[in-house]
């Protein structure tokens, strides 16, 4: 697997690497955001990669058996049959639930199996287990082993976690090049994130609301902003108040796709549906959410986001 070189302006933003993959083995890179972005623009297009991005849709309206059925027609798997991969899939229990029904671990779990019918040797998976809770991380990670033995899998994350529970080799791509990490960096890594509380590894954000302590996973965040001095975190409609700064959250979100689009309001990219022009200087970013969302873009952090995304 081959990859090119990117440069921002005048300064090397990614090198030009490449490295083999064989079967049995599971390889994952370790990155930040702009450059898993970067990765994934240059595999996508080629014909021997399967391509599965973060947060990807399923037929939400099909039962979890109709799926399965669904998915071994349209790719024409003669040799297997809905009941024996329901078994296998762990799904039996809820075959005649509906995936919008789903827990959202559980519907990410479903979504993640369409991975299981590509039919091209590679498999490219993007956070492949961020959104999933124990037991699916456990029955998914058993999927990727088994066909690691006729493809090749590549897991493309920034949690290191994510990498160390389901990766055989690991690399680290960042402003120091593309280098493997072996046994004893990912425990002094490992080690600094229980010490430390690094952002890598951070899977919660609390809030306040109504005297209670509420958790959130960050993908469920879809903006935070800052209101006369108090921090505000928008989940699904719903406000709730959080004794972090923005400052303190920005850093810890990073790596989670989150952009500080406006001195005031950081935003999930992942949310973000439309890049919206009022005028030459006047921006805004509009968000696919449960209601109709739209939050500042600062004209100085036009450019930072559109090198983000790679536009």
């Amino acid at each position: 697997m081959h990859f090119q070189s990117v440069y921002h302006g005048e300064q090397l933003f990614l090198p030009n690497f490449e490295f083999n993959m064989q079967c049995n083995q599971v390889l994952g890179i370790i990155t930040d955001l702009k450059r898993k972005e970067i990765l994934i623009s240059q595999l996508q297009n080629h014909s021997l990669y399967y391509i599965f991005r973060a947060q990807q849709n399923e037929y939400l309206h099909l039962t979890v058996e109709e799926l399965i059925t669904f998915l071994i027609n349209v790719t024409e798997r003669r040799d297997v049959h809905s009941t024996a991969l329901l078994e296998y899939f762990s799904l039996k229990e809820i075959c005649n639930v509906r995936v919008k029904n789903l827990t959202p671990s559980k519907r990410t779990y479903v979504t993640l199996l369409r991975v299981y019918f590509a039919h091209q040797p590679t498999l490219v998976l993007e956070e492949p287990f961020f959104y999933l809770e124990e037991e699916d991380r456990r029955q998914f990670k058993r999927i990727i082993e088994d066909l690691s033995k006729e493809k090749h899998i590549l897991v493309i994350t920034s949690n290191l976690e994510d990498a160390l529970i389901s990766c055989s080799v690991i690399y680290r791509l960042n402003e120091l090049g593309f280098q493997q990490l072996d046994i004893k960096d990912s425990e002094e890594d490992r080690q600094d994130t229980t010490d430390q509380g690094s952002n890598i590894t951070l899977q919660k954000i609390h809030t306040k609301k109504d005297g209670k302590l509420i958790l959130f996973n960050p993908p469920e965040i879809d903006f935070i902003e800052s209101i006369d001095g108090a921090v505000i975190v928008h989940v699904d409609g719903e406000n709730y108040h959080c004794t972090l700064t923005l400052a303190e959250l920005e850093q810890r979100l990073a790596n989670f796709g989150f952009f500080r689009c406006h001195r005031s309001y950081i935003v999930n990219l992942q949310k973000v549906r439309e890049i919206i022009t009022w005028t030459k200087n006047s921006y805004s970013l509009r968000l696919h959410t449960g209601k109709d969302n739209v939050v500042p873009l600062s004209r100085t952090k036009l450019q930072d986001l559109k090198i983000l995304l790679n536009l």
